[in-house]
């Protein structure tokens, strides 16, 4: 029978399964791309080299939004060099929305955990080993990472990219309270049920959706673990990141503000 202190924590019936390990477990890593020519190879390749070290069982979901640079193209031959059971093409037409590329990917997902990240290399396989130690640990239904903490940190921004992210994530913090430290992080990993229902929750798009994630999380009781990365810009292509995203951010976060 659960402890108090277990359901407190985890109000659902969320607890492991007697004796199961992270390799009995599934990771469904989803990858959104638009434009990524260059850097899919090199993030599939670190991916895999990760998961095939740690003796990680894995797979690994594109789907490219019709980018007009062959982002696609190298991502069929990724699947003929991986094999399709690890290696997941699954394209759309056009950009839908981050929101939509996750409920898209999860369609496919035979993973129990799924784990979110950017493409554009900013984001080290190398943290993933962690982020399951980390949940394994104290049961999380997210663990998040975070560049805001312990040894966290970002690499490549200029100044003015970093007094964005940081008042961002300030004016959150005061505001909403979350109970995590990056909110606008895009790397985490989830109980495929949990990113199932918080996408349900979630009404924004963009750059404000990551952030959103984690307040409805909060307003749901779902329990959050964080590890520290090191976020590195993109080294090829351009960032995604303009005037119209930080304008949505603003707007989203009053949004919240005013209805959490």
């Amino acid at each position: 029978m659960a402890s108090k202190e277990a359901s407190r924590t985890s109000p659902r019936s969320r607890r492991e399964p007697e004796g199961r390990t992270a390799r009995q477990d599934k990771y469904s890593v989803l990858l959104p791309t638009y434009n990524e020519r260059e850097n899919l190879p090199l993030i599939v390749w670190l991916l895999v080299k990760s998961f095939s070290e740690s003796g990680i069982n894995y797979e690994i979901i594109i789907i490219d939004d019709g980018s007009p640079d062959g982002t696609r193209d190298v991502a069929e031959q990724l699947e003929k060099i991986y094999g399709s059971d690890k290696i997941l093409l699954r394209p759309r037409e056009k950009k839908l929305g981050l929101g939509t590329a996750y409920i898209h990917g999860m369609k496919h997902a035979t993973g129990n955990y799924i784990i979110i990240m950017d493409a554009d290399l900013s984001h080290h396989p190398k943290f993933i080993p962690e982020f399951i130690r980390k949940q394994k640990e104290g049961n999380f239904d997210i663990v998040s990472g975070t560049r805001y903490k312990g040894n966290g940190g970002v690499y490549g921004w200029d100044l003015k990219r970093k007094i964005i992210s940081r008042g961002a994530n300030f004016i959150t913090q005061v505001l909403l309270r979350p109970g995590a430290s990056d909110l606008t992080g895009s790397f985490r990993l989830y109980r495929k049920e949990v990113l199932q229902k918080l996408i349900e929750k979630c009404v924004s798009k963009g750059y404000v959706f990551q952030m959103e994630m984690i307040v409805r999380a909060r307003q749901l009781n779902y329990t959050i673990g964080e590890v520290p990365i090191s976020f590195v810009d993109r080294v090829y292509g351009e960032s995604k990141l303009g005037g119209n995203e930080i304008v949505s951010f603003l707007k989203g976060l009053l949004t919240l503000f005013a209805t959490t």
